[in-house]
């Protein structure tokens, strides 16, 4: 079932707002693009990669992030997240990620994420 998965993409964006700020979510005193906010939008990327290929019955949960945030993004900036499904062992999907405001690149990560059942899981 997972095995498929690998070269699967998704994509996520988001437009800057004041929740999405350093300031707002406590990982810094600048009103810049929080590292909390790239992260989340990195895993929303991951998760529309795969979710269209999951058996209603599953889910895919978060379980490792390495992510470099590399550039700063002002309130009112448009970005975007392409994820790709690299590898599957098993239950465990890894994705590597690329965040970009424009042309330049804002952040990248590598996310696990394992497939389980929703209802157990929940």
């Amino acid at each position: 079932m997972t095995a498929d998965l690998v070269g699967l993409t998704g994509h996520a964006s988001t437009t800057v707002g004041e929740t999405d700020l350093a300031t707002a979510l406590g990982s810094g005193d600048v009103r810049v693009f929080g590292t909390p906010a790239a992260l989340a939008l990195c895993e929303a990327a991951t998760v529309a990669a795969i979710a269209e290929a999951l058996d209603p019955s599953t889910t895919s949960v978060g379980a490792h992030v390495e992510l470099d945030h590399l550039a700063p993004s002002k309130l009112g900036a448009v970005l975007g997240a392409d994820a790709e499904v690299t590898e599957v062992a098993g239950s465990r999907v890894t994705f590597r990620v690329e965040a970009r405001e424009g042309d330049q690149v804002v952040a990248r990560a590598l996310v696990v994420r394992y497939i389980v059942d929703r209802a157990r899981f929940a």
